[in-house]
């Protein structure tokens, strides 16, 4: 998430908006047999994974393919935020940053990306951060799901799973939005849909691939061994901190152990 902070001071985005209004979108509902033909496309080394046995699963009574929907848009959703996080934390620990003030430009107390730079580690110059702005990051990443939620069909019900409404053609938004979030200057307006389909492959596999290689860094701040990351710094505070690096009430972590404790009995079953 700090990672995002650089890509939030760029981005245009309206206050919470109304339904997005999109055009008439071909329903397409996936199967878990569409699954193994997908994970043959993606690395047909590996083929179909599926340890946990997601994709029999009926998430909140919804139904098998809405289930299959949910996951298949979750895993790209996620792999974008990943791959922004990798490049953010690279970035971040080269000690690249914006050359403008943060905040209180001009005053005394004055704070710079210089001053949040110093602070160290990328993990350590989230802390560093004013709560205002962390608090201006989560409500933007708030608002972008909010919009994204909003795509007709849902992905849940025969959307496209990764699609993102676009921005410009909702009406309803009080602010203009010159760019959509996907694609803002139509370079993908020309191009076939196999090209799509392949860049989407690629997508996936590169969403994969970074969060395997944010987690590694992560882990490797924490003290555990990842190979060839002894480079990376400690760590020694909370990652689910979000506003306070020694954040003793960690939210949502007693709803996720006992989300992993079904998909463990789900796995026995």
């Amino acid at each position: 998430m700090l990672s995002l902070a650089p890509l939030a001071s760029l981005s245009l985005v309206a206050p919470l908006a109304p339904a997005m209004r999109m055009g008439a979108q071909p329903v397409m509902r996936e199967t878990a047999e569409d699954l193994v033909g997908l994970a043959e496309s993606l690395n047909p080394n590996i083929g179909f994974w599926d340890p946990l046995g997601l994709a029999k699963r009926d998430f909140w009574d919804q139904g098998n393919e809405a289930t299959i929907g949910f996951l298949r848009h979750a895993e790209i959703k996620h792999g974008r935020v990943a791959m922004a996080g990798f490049v953010g934390y690279c970035v971040q620990a080269n000690g690249i940053y914006w050359p403008w003030p943060l905040a209180n430009p001009g005053q005394e107390d004055e704070i710079t990306h210089a001053m949040i730079s110093a602070a160290g580690s990328p993990p350590e110059q989230w802390d560093a951060l004013p709560t205002s702005a962390k608090v201006q990051i989560i409500l933007f990443l708030a608002i972008i799901e909010y919009c994204g939620e909003q795509g007709k069909p849902h992905y849940m019900r025969g959307g496209k799973p990764g699609a993102f409404p676009k921005l410009t053609e909702n009406k309803g938004i009080p602010h203009p939005v010159p760019l959509n979030l996907y694609d803002p200057f139509g370079w993908s307006a020309n191009m076939d849909e196999a090209t799509k389909e392949r860049r989407l492959l690629m997508e996936i596999n590169n969403g994969r691939l970074a969060m395997l290689g944010i987690f590694s860094f992560m882990s490797a701040s924490k003290g555990l061994i990842v190979p060839g990351l002894d480079f990376i710094p400690p760590y020694a505070g909370e990652y689910m901190g979000y506003f306070s690096a020694s954040d003793g009430s960690l939210p949502f972590v007693t709803d996720m152990v006992e989300g992993w404790a079904k998909l463990a009995i789900w796995n026995q079953q």
